[in-house]
This record gives structure tokens, sequence and C-alpha cells, in this order.
């Protein structure tokens, strides 16, 4: 159920909700320290440098024109009319936040929000990306993400859009459900991330001639643990204030989502050190922090509308698919992702949107206000609702980024040259590396007469 626009929070609630908007940046922080420590020593400074900027360009491009094609349920947007009934499909507010008034209302609190949720999405593609794409193609497809593919699925869930409306114009539950961001911030940064891994290859010495993968470890995995710590405080703050706002919850369950977002994580984490230990022979720190991440980005979508003990079961699934997505994007497709950052954000997102169609109990979690929906046709519905919002995603957003990203590659190449891969990023961009008391290890000891 969402708020009412226009509506003046309680004191109280309002006061939560800043406190847990305020958390929400370590989510930036967390991520950017796994992407880092996931990537090569020689392009440690540059992805911590390309991360702030992301996150600047993020920022700014919302706020330019990214949430007034987003808006809020009940506000102006822009609407097509099937079968007697209007469907919308992208807002219509004022450039700048010029039609927000920041006055403590859900609309002000909403545009605080998703500030730094437009950036936690924009961050994503840049672990795949990691060790070979330009910080100047990063940006430039950092406004395409912030300027337009998240503003718009994210008007479709969280400001009265098409999917949101599939409940009151079309009977599906409660129209479709996510109050945290798996879709609109974990699967459309993971699309993205999965684009830009296609468009500019794999790095250098990752694939022999024969396609087998060599191993391209993270230089310091303590820093990818230590982010994975710092992004569990952000996400707590990201899908209690998302609740809050988008999805209309009583502020006293805040309580059962920090519960519900720590037992997925933990869940998934250890589900994955499980899963490499029988696969491996050991279990694989790397993969770790990603079932780690995966399971805050399956927490998302239902974080206030299931019991603890549903949420294990998400948490669990959640560590059992990103490891074997790891594996199969890396052995079978190909697809170089240093950070794993498709399979923990992508996969594990879409996993968590599926799971609210099948768990969620939303009418249970709502502070006692009318549904969304009056056919009473319970959770069939709800899993059919979620079930189009991810044909949307595949359907939609994926040909829409990979194209955006094909077009910005062919004006403005997205990798660096390979000369310059193998000099570093750090070197190469920023003139100076992370580490400039120890000598960085190169490419020479993967490679070979067969790689490429």
């Amino acid at each position: 159920m969402n708020l009412a626009p226009t509506s003046q929070l309680p004191e109280a609630t309002t006061t939560l909700c800043i406190v847990l908007i305020l958390l929400t940046p370590l989510s930036i922080v967390g991520l950017s320290l796994v992407n880092t420590g996931l990537t090569r020593s020689r392009s440690a400074a540059h992805t911590m440098t390309a991360s702030l900027c992301i996150f600047a360009v993020a920022v700014v491009t919302y706020f330019v024109f990214g949430f007034a094609w987003q808006s809020v349920a009940g506000r102006p947007e822009h609407t097509i009319t099937l079968a007697g009934r209007p469907w919308g499909w992208i807002g219509a507010e004022p450039f700048f936040l010029r039609g927000v008034k920041f006055d403590g209302s859900a609309v002000s609190l909403v545009a605080l929000l998703q500030m730094v949720s437009v950036g936690l999405a924009a961050l994503i593609p840049l672990g795949a990306g990691a060790d070979r794409w330009r910080s100047g193609a990063a940006a430039a497809s950092t406004v395409l993400l912030a300027g337009w593919t998240y503003p718009v699925f994210a008007h479709w869930i969280w400001g009265g859009g098409w999917l949101a409306q599939l409940g009151a114009n079309y009977g599906l539950g409660h129209g479709f459900l996510d109050s945290g961001g798996s879709s609109a911030i974990q699967v459309v940064g993971g699309l993205t991330g999965l684009s830009i891994a296609w468009i500019i290859g794999p790095r250098r010495g990752k694939y022999l001639a024969d396609a087998v993968p060599a191993a391209l470890p993270g230089h310091n995995v303590v820093l990818a643990l230590i982010g994975c710590l710092l992004a569990l405080i952000g996400w707590i703050g990201l899908n209690s204030a998302g609740a809050l706002l988008f999805s209309g919850i009583e502020s006293s369950r805040v309580a059962l989502i920090a519960i519900n977002t720590i037992l997925t994580a933990t869940a998934a984490s250890l589900t994955t050190a499980i899963v490499t230990n029988l696969r491996l022979g050991k279990p694989d720190a790397s993969i770790i922090a990603n079932g780690w991440i995966g399971g805050l980005a399956a927490s998302s979508a239902a974080c206030a509308s299931v019991p603890p003990a549903l949420t294990v079961i998400i948490g669990i699934v959640a560590g059992i698919l990103v490891p074997f997505a790891v594996e199969l994007l890396e052995l079978r497709l190909l697809v170089d992702d240093p950070g794993g950052a498709i399979s923990a954000h992508g996969v594990a997102g879409l996993w968590g949107v599926l799971a609210a169609g099948l768990f969620a109990n939303v009418s249970a979690a709502t502070a006692g206000g009318a549904s969304r929906s009056s056919s009473g046709n319970g959770n069939t519905g709800q899993l059919l609702a979620q079930i189009i919002g991810i044909a949307a995603l595949l359907g939609f957003i994926l040909p829409v980024t990979y194209g955006l990203n094909w077009v910005l590659n062919r004006s403005y190449r997205q990798r660096v040259a390979m000369e310059d891969e193998w000099q570093g990023m750090d070197l190469h961009e920023l003139g100076g590396s992370a580490y400039p008391e120890f000598v960085t290890r190169g490419d020479d000891f993967v490679q070979g007469p067969g790689t490429r």
C-alpha cells in the first residue's frame, strides 16, 4: 500500500524515517569496498575513485530530471488508457525537484531516499566492469541509468505506475510488490552490469584460447568482507525506510525488517560457504562475500511482509543461486564479472522479487489501510504480478539498457586499450597507485601462449 504523496507523516515516524535514510549511505561504502577488494591491486584506487564519481553523477542526474520521471504515487504522470483503465508509464514532475516541498512530507523523504538508492544501483555495474571500464564511460553510462532506466522502472513500481496498478486495475494481488528495491535497485543495476560486461568483454588473460577461464583473484578479500558488514547496516536503513514510504507499514515493524535483513544475509552467506566447500574442497571467501550481498539483495522485496522463518528460506536459496550463477556466467557464458555483481545483485534480486510473490503476506504488513486490490485472489495473483514485473525487467529494461550502452560504446569507447589495462587502471587514469610503496603484480603469472 502506497502512502498518499501529500500526507504528512507523524512526527515520530518522520524522525525514524530520516534516521533510517541517513544509514543508507553505508550501503554505498560497503559496496565500494566489496568492488575494490575483489578487483586487482593496480586498480584499487581507480575503483574507489570511480565509486565516488559514479555516485556523484547519479545523484546530480537524478536531481536534474530523474525524480521528475519517477515521481510519487498520486502526483502528475503520463498515462496510457487501455480497456478503459489508465496505466501510468512515466512521471511528469518539474525538473530540479521544483515540485517538492521539503517539509517532512512523504514526497520529500522519498526524494531523499531515492538519491541514495539510485547511487547504489549505479555502483553495481562497476563490479562487473572493473579493471577495464573507463571512468568517463562509467560516468556517461551512469547518466543513462540514473536519468532513464532507473526512474522509469521505479515509477512503475513506486510512483503509481502500471506494475503497481496490476492489483487495482487487473485484480493481481496488491500489484507488484517491492518494499526495499530488489527490482529497481538490485536487478536494474545487475542487468546494467551484465550489459557492460557483454559490451566491453573479459579482462586480458581471463580466458585461454580454448575458453578455459584463468583465476584472477581479488587483491584484498578483507576489504570485501568489511564492506559486507557495512552494507548490512545500510541495507537495514534502505529496507526499513523503503517499507515505511512505499508499503505503508507501521513503524513498529522496523524491528522485523531489521531481523529479516540480517537473517537473509547470514543464511545466504552460510549456505554459500557450504556450497563452495562441497564443490571446491574449501570455502571461497570472495564468493561468500557475493553470497552475503546476494542475501541482502534478495531480502529487500518482501522484507516487511514475511516471517523470519521464511526469510531464512529466501536467504538459503539466494546462497545456492549465487555461486552457481557465478559458475554459469564465467564457465558457460564467458562473462567476466570480477565483483560478482551480476550474480549477487541481478540473479539474487530476481529471486527476491519472485519470493515476494511466493511468501509475502502484504495485508498483514500494511498499517491497516485499504488494500490496493479488491480481488481477494491471494498469493496466486500476487505471484503473477511479480512474474509480470520480472518479465518487464528482462524483456524491457535489459534490452533497453544494453542498447543504450551499445550506442554509447559506438560513440565513446567504454573499455581502455589492452596496453592500458596491462599497466593498470590506477596508473593509466589516475597517474598513481593505491599502494605506491609496494610492487603490484602484473598479469604475467596468468599469461601463456594460449591466452587472449
